[in-house]
């Protein structure tokens, strides 16, 4: 059974704007869309370079219990014009029920405006495992060992 995401439009959105979609029948993630608010959608959103803004989409969500949601950078942002996240991939838990905000950073050289309605990201609905902990005396070996990071690289 395919899981439900529920959305929630707020007051003030654009409900003009699509949901978030995949945008191909193999695609991994759906595009998320700036949706601004009234008195910002003429101008739109302009990140300076090493700027970072929380752009809104205008939604809610509940994510189904045992899922979490990624929100990931748009490839295309990031190669073109140094767009992406600063935090990737945020996570959205599914007790989370606050405005679904998208943080963003300009990594480009020159200053990037989003307008409204552009897809500015994707999200990506996973299952989630809780484990629990425990303390032991020792860990099992493995071939890698204790190797830190790059301990798999080319040496």
């Amino acid at each position: 059974m395919t899981p439900v995401l529920r959305v929630l439009r707020e007051d003030w959105a654009d409900a003009a704007l699509p949901l978030p979609a995949y945008e191909t029948p193999g695609a991994a993630g759906a595009d998320l869309r700036a949706n601004l608010p009234p008195e910002m959608r003429e101008a739109g959103l302009t990140l300076r370079p090493m700027e970072r803004v929380i752009c809104p989409t205008g939604l809610r969500v509940e994510i189904p219990p045992g899922y979490e949601m990624q929100i990931r950078p748009r490839s295309g942002l990031a190669v073109k014009h140094g767009i992406t996240l600063p935090n990737t991939p945020g996570t959205i838990d599914s007790d989370y029920r606050g405005p679904l905000g998208v943080a963003l950073v300009n990594l480009g050289a020159e200053p990037y405006t989003i307008h409204h309605g552009d897809r500015i990201a994707q999200m990506v609905v996973a299952p989630v495992v809780q484990v629990a902990f425990e303390i032991v005396d020792s860990l099992s070996a493995t071939a890698r060992g204790e190797g830190g990071f790059g301990s798999t690289g080319r040496n």
